[in-house]
């Protein structure tokens, strides 16, 4: 079926190819790309709007000692089917395969690991700066950051540009523009000024000129501010180039010779050089063009149709709980706005925005931005709630402390994608949220053991007075009836589950479930914790004095996490209460099933029984020693 692509093992097989082969390439590389995603599932659509730049760059550039950097690694498909990993899409992002984004253990053509937005062009200037230390090495080899997906949204890639343009340092980025435009000009006569201005006679002429008008200041600066605005007149690249890049384009990024051209022309070019190119997401594929949202990221479907293979669950996900509490809550309280950085239909809000689209604020991939404006519109006395994965939330921690927790204003965090994820692996896994925001001062911090607990966490950390989160896992919890309305819960309040002898599990959110069930086979008291933060500590201490072991169960790094919360709760007391934490272990946790993770790491039923079992066993063995 792809008699081409199955010569093309390593990029050198790329480049023996003849430039008229290339268009065939990339149609037998597309087609296999949605066979492969259809089967297995994963990120499509952006990857389908990259095959011909990823053909081009690795026909042009001597990867990997040419660096390629990829930014939002869900583009990078077609680069990983190209560098000899074709063979192994058909195990991706399941245990022990292919991860779904750039890694550096995993080939040598990954210059960067890349999960999340923003990353390329701070990286692949640091590797810039790295070859120009290098002596007498410093033009050999060539640097690329491939922006994409919103990564321009991102401040840390505008941080990156400054720093680049200020430093001339010999970089080229190139942006993905897939339908968040800078600007229509794409077509023959917007391809034809790429080619002229990336030319060696244009940028001969432009570095001469520079030279000689540099003893007249003035007429250099007329000459420089006549060339920009020649430039904006046909292009959108004045930001950049007052930046201190070259900028290039935009070019159409499926043409391939206007592609190889321009990227030839480039790589001679001195100094920070950026080349805009307009790509479709989900080219080629109908279905992901119609819908490139739909199709970002997709479960296995059929590929005539475009439909998954397997059917939705009938009970709602804890995104869809969300969903649906904030649309409730907005129409009870006119003070409510609702702030995404750039994840509205992962974190549930597509109902929201179009019901209540002037309290909609989708900031782009700028997660910063969106805690302090949240933290800005709280001070106005309106009630934001962000909607923000675990993972993304990570990147505004200072503003978390400095701009609402210090100033203790009323911003609900609604954490989504909290514990392990499953196929996104490490990178979007909620590991460590518990551990990081615990530590914070006048924050409340709430994790639901079902869907209906969840609406009622939601409702009670909107109405606090003070910053509060609720984190929830990604997909269905145990199927709770959702009640309507907007009930509430006492802060900081436990919940007796079971009651049992000897031994008590307190459980933290998504762990209540298995606890219940190690607990029906041990005879154990549940607990279900609900709040991490303020811990219910007169419940901790009572059951502490009344049970020989206490484990704490939890979703989230065992360092620093809830069971720790616990076990400070103890000492303090100067109780002496056996104590076992498990949690998530001081690894990153692979990719794989989320069910086959957490019984990787013991917080599965059969795992708190195995440890609970070692505990006693333990016990014994020191006891007959004695």
């Amino acid at each position: 079926m792809y008699p081409l692509l199955e010569t093309v093992r390593t990029p050198d097989d790329l480049r023996r190819l003849d430039e008229a082969q290339l268009a065939r390439l990339a149609a037998e590389l597309r087609a296999f790309l949605i066979e492969s995603v259809g089967r297995t599932g994963g990120h499509l659509a952006a990857g389908l709007g990259t095959v011909e730049l990823t053909i081009a760059l690795h026909y042009v550039f001597d990867t990997p000692h040419d660096r390629l950097v990829w930014d939002t690694g869900h583009q990078s498909y077609p680069h990983k089917i190209l560098t000899g990993r074709r063979e192994q899409m058909k195990n991706l992002r399941r245990k022990n395969g292919l991860a779904g984004f750039p890694r550096r253990d995993e080939s040598p053509y990954d210059a960067f690991g890349a999960g999340h937005a923003g990353t390329a062009v701070s990286a692949a200037l640091g590797m810039a700066l790295a070859q120009s230390l290098e002596s007498g090495h410093g033009d050999e080899r060539k640097v690329i950051a491939v922006l994409g997906d919103g990564a321009l949204t991102a401040g840390l890639s505008f941080e990156a540009l400054n720093h680049a343009g200020d430093l001339n340092a010999n970089l080229l980025v190139i942006l993905n523009d897939n339908d968040m435009s800078i600007s229509p000009n794409v077509g023959g006569m917007s391809n034809y000024l790429a080619r002229v201005l990336s030319g060696k006679i244009y940028s001969t002429v432009r570095e001469r000129g520079k030279r000689i008008l540099a003893a007249v200041p003035p007429v250099q600066d007329w000459a420089r501010r006549a060339e920009e605005h020649m430039k904006g007149m046909v292009t959108p690249g004045t930001l950049f180039e007052e930046i201190g890049f070259n900028y290039i384009g935009p070019i159409d990024g499926h043409d391939l010779p206007t592609l190889l051209t321009t990227l030839r022309n480039m790589r001679a070019l001195k100094g920070p050089q950026f080349l805009h190119i307009v790509t479709q997401k989900g080219k080629g594929y109908q279905p992901a063009e119609n819908d490139p949202c739909a199709y970002h990221g997709v479960a296995a479907f059929d590929i005539e149709s475009g439909e998954p293979l397997s059917k939705a669950g009938a009970k709602p996900s804890y995104t869809q709980v969300f969903g649906d509490w904030l649309c409730d809550m907005a129409a009870r309280d006119s003070r409510l706005v609702a702030i995404t950085p750039a994840m509205r239909e992962g974190s549930g809000l597509v109902k929201f925005s179009e019901a209540y689209p002037e309290r909609y604020l989708d900031v782009g991939i700028a997660e910063q931005h969106a805690v302090t404006l949240a933290a800005g519109l709280a001070c106005e006395g309106r009630k934001p709630v962000v909607a923000i994965y675990s993972s993304f939330l990570q990147r505004a921690y200072d503003q978390v402390i400095h701009d609402v927790a210090l100033q203790n204003l009323p911003v609900l965090f609604a954490i989504d994608r909290a514990g392990l994820v499953g196929p996104d692996g490490p990178t979007h896994a909620g590991a460590f949220d518990l551990s990081f925001l615990r530590c914070v001062p006048n924050l409340v911090i709430m994790t639901p053991g079902d869907e209906n607990e969840s609406r009622a966490m939601l409702s009670t950390g909107f109405l606090h007075s003070g910053p509060a989160a609720v984190r929830y896992p990604r997909g269905g919890g145990p199927g709770a009836a959702v009640k309507p309305g907007l009930a509430t819960l006492p802060i900081g309040k436990a919940e007796l589950r079971r009651k049992g002898k000897k031994i008590a599990l307190l459980a933290f959110g998504a762990l209540l479930q298995p606890a219940l069930a190690a607990a029906d086979e041990l005879n154990a008291t549940v607990i279900n914790m609900r709040f991490v933060k303020p811990l219910d500590v007169n419940l901790v201490l009572q059951i502490a004095a009344t049970h020989e072991l206490l484990v704490t169960l939890e979703d989230n790094s065992v360092m620093g996490g809830a069971g720790s919360a616990v076990a400070e709760c103890l000492t303090q007391a100067r109780v002496r209460t056996a104590l076992i934490n498990l949690g998530l272990p001081d690894r990153f946790v692979e990719h794989g099933a989320r069910e086959e993770l957490l019984a990787d790491c013991g917080l599965d039923t059969e795992g708190v029984l195995r440890a609970v079992r070692a505990h006693f066993e333990t016990q014994r063995a020191a006891q007959a020693t004695q």
